[in-house]
């Protein structure tokens, strides 16, 4: 079990960098669609596209690195799962409240293509599995306190 713990969490780790990385290389198409979804969320887009769009990608490297380091692996799956949960949501918002049309999210980059929707939200709710496996079931070395024994 411990191997699967430690697949997870730097399964996770790959999954934030790589999106992350990948937002970046094509940074003025998910500036686009970001301003996008703004828009039909009724936000002013061209004032929110650019904090929007960065706030997504730190909060994907701040996750990586919160997953990376020991001290932190539970902070970081808890930021996995809000992440997974805030994306699956605002999914299911766009496509049922807001009857959004099929919009391509970037999620991926350019790399893979992949649409606003349902899918969307069910992959990262799959995705919350690891998150959560990692989040309770991470368990850090504790120093072991030696104590000398005294005779009574």
């Amino acid at each position: 079990m411990k191997w699967i713990k430690r697949i997870c969490r730097f399964g996770l780790v790959a999954l934030f960098l790589f999106t992350a990385i990948a937002k970046l290389a094509i940074i003025n198409a998910f500036v686009k669609n970001m301003g996008e979804l703004l828009a039909s969320s009724g936000f002013d887009y061209q004032r929110w596209s650019w904090p929007a769009t960065i706030v997504v990608i730190l909060a994907e490297i701040v996750t990586a690195l919160l997953l990376i380091m020991p001290r932190t692996v539970r902070i970081g799956a808890s930021l996995a799962a809000v992440l997974l949960i805030g994306f699956a949501g605002y999914a299911l918002y766009y496509v049922y409240v807001l009857h959004g049309e099929p919009l391509e999210c970037g999620c991926f980059g350019g790399i893979i293509a992949s649409q606003l929707g349902v899918s969307t939200a069910l992959r990262n709710l799959a995705l919350l599995v690891p998150a959560l496996m990692v989040g309770f079931g991470y368990r850090r070395k504790s120093s072991q306190v030696r104590t000398a024994e005294v005779p009574v």
